[in-house]
């Protein structure tokens, strides 16, 4: 195996990465209507991809290639929806539905500083309490733990928010990234 052979499959790798983190982000566009920034970056990851594979066919008996070309997708669905995260939805709704007696619970929640609100609902079998929380993704598995902790059988579900009145919700540290990625989401939401 020489030298040409291991540039070819890094190269293969590399732009196999950059190709599927950007379909990823193609995706996640077009789900959230952002027409713009989604066509190009459809444009982007099918001419990155056209160049990957033509390495691929130019060079169909070096094994490698595949093997980096997998990789490649892999680790671009890593990256995709690493960006995702960071630049999506940290704000998130946590739904818990619980038909027993709550009150443990929502002192637990509440002495940890969360904003709740909690609601008497009817459910299929019965009466149910529904709580609803709004937290910074990085606190979700904390409230998990606390409701596993006091109410295991409860049922809860968890969203991601566009908008919300950030006054309602527990102050969490902002990362380094965090005034770079909110200029970006405002400048794509005005797209």
């Amino acid at each position: 195996m020489n030298s040409n052979t291991i540039i070819i499959a890094l190269a293969i790798f590399f732009i196999r990465i950059t190709d599927v983190s950007l379909g990823t982000l193609r995706i996640i566009f077009v789900s959230r209507g952002i027409r713009i920034i989604a066509a190009l970056c459809g444009f982007f990851e099918v001419l990155i991809w056209l160049f990957a594979i033509s390495q691929i066919m130019q060079n169909l008996t070096n094994y490698i290639n595949y093997f980096a070309y997998a990789g490649g997708f892999g680790m671009g669905t890593f990256l995709g929806i690493s960006i995702e995260r960071a630049l999506y939805s940290r704000t998130q709704l946590i739904r818990i539905i619980t038909s027993r007696d709550a009150s443990e619970l929502l002192e637990a929640l509440t002495s940890k500083g969360y904003g709740l609100t909690s609601v008497a609902a009817q459910g299929s079998r019965g009466p149910v309490e529904i709580i609803f929380s709004i937290v910074d993704r990085a606190r979700i598995q904390d409230i998990i733990n606390i409701i596993n902790q006091y109410n295991p059988q409860a049922f809860y579900t968890v969203e991601d928010i566009r908008y919300v009145n950030e006054a309602c919700t527990v102050p969490f540290p902002a990362s380094p990234w965090k005034t770079y990625f909110n200029r970006f989401n405002q400048f794509i939401k005005r797209k």
